[in-house]
């Protein structure tokens, strides 16, 4: 099943059930899909749809930041209830030790030898971690390995 179908199903399973939260979230999942979609003028595939997820998420979890400074709990759960909606339609994400050894495999396959490799590294691991781990982690890591 496709993740496009399983988002679909997942909406049809919210609206017989009665929970609208979820159910808004999802529609605001699929909208962003479909937006993509029509920006681009292609049939967005799994990895493609992961990478929207993840931006969505990414935006809730800015959000969540700022709804927290601004002492407004009550949003922030209600984005925090949508990351979690999100999360469970990306892969299982990655332990610490699986990222460090995708990033010593890039960083052999590109032949990195400091800070000006950085892009060469992040380049091989977008495609790899897109979805399973938090980019800026990864980024950091990449730059203490790099810089030792």
């Amino acid at each position: 099943m496709s993740l496009k179908t399983r988002i679909s199903d997942d909406m049809k399973a919210a609206m017989k059930a009665k929970e609208a939260d979820k159910l808004a979230t999802i529609r605001l999942l699929l909208a962003a899909i479909k937006q993509k979609e029509v920006d681009e003028r292609i049939e967005l595939d799994g990895a493609s749809i992961t990478a929207v997820i993840d931006k969505m998420i990414k935006q809730r979890r800015d959000s969540v930041e700022q709804y927290l400074a601004a002492q407004r709990a009550d949003l922030a759960d209600k984005e925090r209830f949508e990351m979690d909606v999100l999360a469970g339609y990306l892969p299982q994400p990655l332990s610490d030790d699986e990222i460090a050894a995708l990033i010593e495999q890039a960083v052999a396959s590109t032949g990195a030898g400091g800070m000006q490799d950085m892009g060469k590294v992040m380049g091989v691991l977008r495609t790899q971690l897109t979805g399973r781990a938090d980019m800026t982690v990864v980024s950091a890591k990449i730059k203490a390995r790099l810089s030792a």
